[in-house]
C-alpha cells in the first residue's frame, strides 16, 4: 500500500499556499481564544475581580476549537492543500527517519527495500527543503545522496521511488530482529 507520493510542486506556489493557510488558522484561533475568554469573562466574571483563569479557559478552549476545525473542516478544503502536503511529506519522511539505523543497515546488507526506502528518503528530503527554501539544508548531504543514487544504478534499480510502500517499512523494520 502506498502511504506517500512524492508529486513536483513548485516552492513559491508552496510558500504562498501555506502562508495563506497559516494567516487563516492563526486568524481563526486569534478570533475564537478572545472572543471565548471575552465570553467567558462577561458570564462567569467578576467586575474588577481577577479573571485570569477565565481568560485561559477561553484561550484553551479557542485553541482545541481550531483543533476541531483544522482536523475536520479546513483540512479537506483546497486552500489547505499544500499545508497537508507538506505535513505529509515531512510526517512521511519522520517515518523513515525513525527506522533509519535498520534502513542503512539494510543498505549496507544490499537489501533492495531498504535501499528504495532510503532514495524515498533522500527525494523526499530535498523536495521538502526546496519547498521550505532552505538551500543548504540538502547541501550537507548531497554526496551521500549521489553515492546511494549511483549504488542503485549499477544495480540497476529504478532510482524514482516517490512513493512509500508500507511494504518496505514492514520489511526493513524486520531486518534488525534478523541480527
Amino acid at each position: 500500500m502506498v502511504l506517500f507520493e512524492i508529486v513536483p510542486r513548485s516552492p513559491e506556489t508552496y510558500r504562498r499556499e501555506t502562508r495563506r493557510s497559516t494567516l487563516i488558522v492563526v486568524a481563526t484561533f486569534a478570533a475564537l481564544a478572545m472572543g471565548l475568554a471575552t465570553l467567558a469573562v462577561m458570564l462567569f466574571g467578576e467586575p474588577g475581580g481577577d479573571n485570569l483563569r477565565l481568560n485561559i479557559g477561553g484561550v484553551i478552549a479557542g485553541l482545541v476549537l481550531t483543533i476541531g476545525l483544522v482536523r475536520s473542516l479546513y483540512w479537506q478544503q483546497a486552500w489547505m492543500a499544500s499545508a497537508v502536503y507538506g505535513w505529509q511529506l515531512k510526517r512521511s519522511l519522520m517515518r523513515v527517519t525513525n527506522m533509519m539505523h535498520q534502513v542503512k543497515a539494510g543498505v549496507s546488507a544490499g537489501d533492495a527495500d531498504a535501499m528504495k526506502l532510503l532514495r524515498f528518503y533522500h527525494l523526499g528530503l530535498t523536495q521538502m527543503h526546496q519547498l521550505d527554501g532552505n538551500s543548504s539544508g540538502v547541501s550537507d548531504s548531497v554526496a551521500e545522496i549521489d553515492r546511494h543514487r549511483e549504488a542503485m544504478e549499477a544495480l540497476h534499480m529504478d532510482i524514482d521511488q516517490n512513493r512509500l510502500e508500507t511494504e518496505w517499512l514492514e520489511r526493513v523494520g524486520r531486518i534488525e530482529a534478523k541480527r
